[in-house]
């Protein structure tokens, strides 16, 4: 199966194969993409897809009505758990982001309905036939990083955004030669997003 180059091993093979650009519209589950890349930033994402299922455990399976109650106790034990990224800034971060999380549901009524809107709720099927043309962030993951830090969340930054946005399909940037992306609907060509900046790997 001639893959996007970036998954070359596991677990980035069956994440690829499996998640990366199919369509996400459940709350719970944007909410884990949207930590697992803020804690993505700095390190490779394979870190973060081996310690995936640690966080999960760690996290109360990643229920922000849960982690928006997380307390003093809870930082400690965070802090000491070997199984995530034991980073402070972030791992208060995913506390903040989970009481933000109520309220941009509260107003939206869901999640789902809030992330998407920077996409006009359809994924964009982008054309591309080299790692080097796939932008690092576009004017729409600018727009939800803004918006995003205005309304309180933390490590957010277009770029995380970006690849928020490429993991749960709202791009579809499997390169034209991957047979994913016609699997995930990359037959019609639609716009394409607006690149600021390139990059030559997934999260670099």
């Amino acid at each position: 199966m001639p893959r996007c180059p970036w998954a070359t091993t596991e677990p980035a093979i069956s994440y690829h194969d499996q998640e990366w650009g199919v369509p996400v519209h459940d709350d719970r589950l944007l909410f884990e993409f949207l930590i697992l890349e803020g804690a993505q930033a700095g390190l490779s994402w394979n870190t973060i897809l081996r310690k995936r299922e640690n966080y999960r455990k760690a996290f109360d399976g990643f229920r922000p009505e849960k982690i928006a109650r997380y307390g003093t106790g809870d930082m400690q034990r965070l802090l000491g758990d070997a199984g995530i990224v034991r980073n402070r800034l972030k791992i208060a971060a995913t506390i903040e982001n989970a009481k933000m999380f109520f309220a941009v549901r509260k107003e939206f009524r869901s999640f789902d309905a809030y992330m998407w809107s920077f996409v006009g709720g359809k994924p964009i099927q982008n054309r591309w036939r080299t790692m080097a043309e796939v932008p690092a962030r576009t004017a729409e993951s600018d727009a939800m990083s803004r918006d995003l830090l205005r309304r309180g969340f933390k490590f957010v930054g277009s770029t995380i955004c970006y690849a928020l946005m490429q993991a749960t399909g709202m791009v579809n940037d499997h390169l034209v030669t991957c047979p994913r992306r016609t699997e995930l609907g990359g037959v019609q060509r639609r716009r394409r997003s607006k690149p600021l900046n390139k990059k030559k790997g997934k999260n670099s």
